[in-house]
């Protein structure tokens, strides 16, 4: 009895945390007004990585910017690619009036991975503000007015912004979305209860002064993953208040699904590695509470099949873990009008838990591959 109150538990501590969240999501400010208030200077940084088939598309983006093209640059740092990247960010600053430059990170020994490709972005950065976005992803016209728009109006220090994964019609790159546009909620609605825990480096923005002020990705630099979950904490413990959630559809940055699960997995370990360096409480909690509730419902729904416990049992415990995911989940899909994704919730509640508990097994361990670089455990 003692073990199935405890169940109960995780999963009524969930839902009250996914209610929770729900209702901050709800109270996130969105930007009132775009065009009054000063402007900063903005630094985008792109570090790419044998991206010459997705850079393009995101550089004429960035041409169609409708904040003043004098008060923004763009850096593309370079990764040691090995396809034609360079010659195309070179072909693409003959023809463009962008201030656009390229950097070599093969130039600067002393650094490495994207952390070095950031920091050698910031380095060179002449903007007060620093953007980073990666090569194969899409921004709105009004990705950087919106983003001075929130700048000023929740005085920031760090802004996370909305990514959103663009898909094929198939269940696995829908699931990705689905998925994935839950960590964007639950991460917006932990900032918005300023307790922050999660954030996309695909969009996201800092004060220059407060990188520095933090001395940057010191102390975590020799993780190959984390450029922004790390950083988004120690600015936040630095400063508190000063981390802000970027609610406005046209502040979305899009990417695409990953087709091949075995891309995929790689991905997720990398992220998953980095959960083990956590130094905050509020991540941990997190990842711990989620890894704890779906596991708990699989444990009643053995019990119930084994006949220990009533059919009702799993019922209820169905509907503790169930509701709370519907009801952040349905206006998180709205705002980025993927509604639709709510079809295949159930199909994620029953695959969830071994692909969870596989990537954090693997993540624990370290090694993973990504962008043709085998990482080893650190």
């Amino acid at each position: 009895m003692i073990f199935l109150v405890v169940l109960l538990l995780v999963l009524g501590t969930y839902a009250l945390v996914l209610l929770g969240s729900a209702w901050a999501w709800a109270r996130l400010p969105v930007p009132k007004n775009q065009s009054v208030g000063s402007k900063v200077f903005f630094t985008v940084i792109i570090p790419v990585k044998d991206e010459q088939g997705n850079l393009l598309p995101l550089l004429q983006d960035l041409e169609r910017q409708t904040y003043p093209s004098s008060l923004f640059e763009v850096l593309v740092v370079d990764d040691h690619s090995i396809d034609g990247t360079p010659d195309l960010v070179n072909d693409f600053l003959q023809r463009s009036s962008l201030q656009v430059k390229l950097l070599f990170l093969a130039s600067f020994p002393e650094k490495r991975l994207k952390k070095g490709a950031i920091e050698l972005g910031v380095s060179q950065a002449q903007g007060d503000w620093i953007v980073c976005t990666d090569g194969d992803c899409r921004v709105h016209p009004n990705w950087l007015t919106v983003l001075n728009a929130c700048r000023l109006e929740q005085k920031a220090k760090l802004i996370s912004g909305p990514v959103m994964l663009t898909y094929q019609e198939d269940w696995f790159q829908q699931l990705q979305a689905l998925e994935f546009s839950a960590l964007i909620g639950v991460g917006a609605a932990c900032i918005g209860w300023q307790q922050p825990t999660m954030c996309n480096g695909a969009n996201l923005a800092y004060e220059k002064a407060a990188f520095l002020g933090v001395n940057g990705f010191a102390g975590n630099d020799h993780l190959p993953s984390g450029d922004d979950e790390f950083l988004m904490h120690k600015i936040h413990q630095k400063y508190p208040g000063s981390v802000a959630f970027l609610k406005d559809q046209e502040a979305i940055v899009k990417t695409s699904a990953i087709p091949a699960f075995k891309s995929f997995l790689e991905q997720r370990k990398r992220w998953a590695s980095k959960w083990k360096h956590y130094t905050r409480t509020a991540p941990k909690a997190l990842a711990v509470l989620v890894l704890t509730a779906n596991v708990a419902l699989w444990v009643v729904l053995g019990l119930a099949v084994a006949g220990t416990l009533g059919w009702w049992w799993f019922w209820w415990a169905l509907a503790m873990k169930l509701v709370p995911d519907l009801v952040l989940l349905a206006p998180v899909l709205d705002f980025f009008r993927r509604k639709r994704l709510l079809l295949f919730i159930g199909l994620l509640q029953v695959l969830y838990v071994p692909y969870v508990l596989a990537t954090a097994i693997l993540g624990w361990r370290g090694t993973y591959a990504w962008k043709n670089r085998q990482h080893l455990p650190v």
